[in-house]
């Protein structure tokens, strides 16, 4: 994907979220509910303000920053080696926090009967399904990837690491959409457990790899 493409998207994925949120302002309640536990009952509240407000700017913000990376990035060459799957990743970004937004909006138009967990899954399922075909492509760079300090210093370990690191992110994303046929606490640890486990694993393999790597 273009980066051109990517702001047209994402402009206008922002502009109707906000926009979304002013025209039903009169509808929503204050403060607005904002935070579910894991028995997918409600937990924390918000001003309407931020309850409307809130994530149409962390997405902008975010997306904002993701412009910002490749310029500033010492190994931006790299991130051009991979840019059109970056680029889809910042899009398919944005929709996961503005589906949250659509989600958190029935909820305090009282559409109630889902189970909010059971409703993440399948868009976190998604997102790391992404995330783990991003990291196969991702080159060297220090802002995008599985950033240790051991992946840092050598690209055979950063290729390696980021090689396993895509099956395990894709593996995590399948366990996240299993968590659509439950909800509530099996759906938490459906998402939780796998993506922990990954992340701990990638971090040692990494370390493995490059102490491997320099005794040979």
């Amino acid at each position: 994907m273009s980066t051109r493409t990517t702001i047209v998207i994402v402009l206008v994925l922002l502009i109707a979220s906000a926009l979304a949120g002013v025209l039903l302002w009169n509808r929503l309640p204050d403060p607005m509910a904002s935070h579910w536990g894991m028995n997918d009952q409600v937990n924390g509240t918000m001003p309407k303000f931020w309850g409307v407000f809130l994530v149409p700017l962390i997405s902008l913000v975010l997306f904002l920053l993701f412009q910002l990376i490749p310029a500033i990035d010492p190994l931006k060459v790299n991130i051009g080696r991979f840019r059109d799957a970056f680029n889809l990743f910042i899009v398919f970004m944005v929709l996961f926090l503005v589906y949250i937004y659509g989600l958190t909006l029935a909820w305090n138009l009282g559409f109630t009967q889902f189970n909010m967990s059971a409703l993440l899954a399948p868009a976190l399922g998604l997102l790391f399904i992404l995330m783990g075909i991003m990291l196969r492509k991702a080159k060297r760079n220090f802002f995008i990837g599985i950033r240790t300090p051991w992946t840092l210093s050598s690209d055979k370990v950063w290729d390696e690491t980021h090689r396993v690191g895509s099956g395990l992110f894709i593996m995590s994303g399948v366990f996240a959409l299993i968590g659509v046929f439950f909800g509530g606490v099996i759906t938490f640890l459906l998402i939780l457990i796998p993506l922990m486990v990954s992340t701990i694993f990638l971090i040692v393999y990494s370390y493995v790899l490059y102490q491997a790597e320099t005794k040979s």
